[in-house]
Formats: C-alpha cells, sequence, structure tokens
C-alpha cells in the first residue's frame, strides 16, 4: 500500500502538522493527555506492508533528519536495530516507528530492571504516518542521550531531543525550547526501573 507522491515542501510542510509535533497546553503535556497528537486513523498494516511503506521512504527520511546536522544521529539507519517491522507506538501518536540505538548502547537489548546504559548511549525512534486512507508521511524523530552523572538531574541525565521531518528541531531537554520537551521525560519515568527506557513490543523483537 503506497500513496501518491506529493511533492516535498509540501509533504514536508504536512509532515510537520502530521507529526503532532505542535504546541500544546500545558495541561495536555502530561502522562495523561498524549501530548504528541495522534493519528486518528492510523492503516492497520502487516509487517510486510510497514516494511514496504519504510522502504519507500527511508531515504527521504535519512536526509531530512541530517538537515539538522545533529551528529549523534549521524549514520542511525547503521546502528542496531531492534525490531523485525515499523511498529505502531501510541506514546508516539499511533506512528509507525523504528527502535535503533548506536554502539554506545550496547545492553539496551539486554537491560534488566536496576541496570543502567552508560554515558554516550543515543537511542532514536525515527517515524512514519501512515494513515487508512492511503496518506503516508515521515514523521519526526524522537532521541533520546544517556548524558554524564550529574549531566541533568530534572530528567535522570537523559536528554531529550526531537528533530522534525524537514531536520527543524523542536526541541531540545538542555537547549532550545526545553519546556516543550519536559513531558518526555515524563512519559518514561513510567519506566524508571530500566534506566527511563521503553523496549520494542514482543510481537517485534529481534533477537540480539
Amino acid at each position: 500500500m503506497v500513496a501518491d507522491r506529493k511533492s516535498a515542501p509540501l509533504l514536508f510542510a504536512v509532515a510537520i502538522i502530521e507529526a503532532g509535533i505542535l504546541a500544546l497546553p500545558a495541561a495536555a503535556q502530561s502522562v495523561e493527555h498524549d501530548a504528541h497528537l495522534a493519528i486518528p486513523n492510523p492503516s492497520d498494516l502487516s509487517k510486510d506492508e510497514a516494511l514496504k511503506v519504510y522502504d519507500d521512504l527511508i531515504f527521504q527520511m535519512d536526509a531530512g533528519y541530517a538537515a539538522s546536522h545533529l551528529s549523534m544521529i549521524s549514520g542511525y539507519q547503521g546502528w542496531s536495530k531492534f525490531n523485525d517491522a515499523p511498529f505502531i507506538s501510541a506514546t508516539h501518536g499511533q506512528r509507525y516507528v523504528n527502535s535503533y540505538a548506536n554502539s554506545m548502547a550496547h545492553n539496551y537489548g539486554t537491560l534488566k530492571d536496576g541496570e543502567k546504559l552508560p554515558a554516550g548511549s543515543v537511542l532514536a525512534k525515527d517515524s512514519m504516518t501512515v494513515t487508512d486512507d492511503n496518506h503516508l508521511y515521515p514523521g519526526a524523530m524522537f532521541v533520546m542521550e544517556k548524558l554524564r552523572d550529574g549531566g541533568n538531574p530534572p530528567t535522570a541525565d537523559w536528554r531529550y531531543v526531537m528533530v522534525m521531518p524537514d531536520g527543524s528541531l523542536f526541541g531540545d531537554t538542555i537547549g532550545d525550547r526545553s519546556q516543550e520537551m519536559t513531558y518526555c521525560h515524563e512519559c518514561h519515568e513510567a519506566v524508571a526501573e530500566r534506566d527511563y527506557t521503553f523496549f520494542v513490543p514482543e510481537d517485534y523483537r529481534i533477537e540480539q
């Protein structure tokens, strides 16, 4: 299932809206409310269908994120990937995501309660919007970077960054628009025992 391609400028303009990365009232930015504007009609794709859509968008997504010039996500598609197909993430607005980790995050796939990832670990989720009326767009990339001890105590030394499909930054917990990113850590506090990291749904996991 592949929708007709739109021109790149229009696609990115729509993607910024479809990615759901708009400033919401503070009351909505909590674990009780989905701070990412959720896609109301995500398509229910098989693994093969999701892989096909991802293959169609992967180069465009890579080029868009690369425009951010963030060295910490450079070459992320060559990192370890922990899912065998894109999967819908309710916590990222009903978008299809992939879960990548750099080489520093060597224990991400085997992390047990009470264990921590080393400083320099970077986790990246690229995303795509796929609707049941055959619209598809690159989505935002959601990034977590483990800082040194004491690097940012309010977020348990994790840095959260959101990269838009055109490479612009929506926010960075240790940079611009940090207040727009506070809900990220609020959500991840639900998995504090796993060093604040969620993992891939069991049905999509790749054995490491």
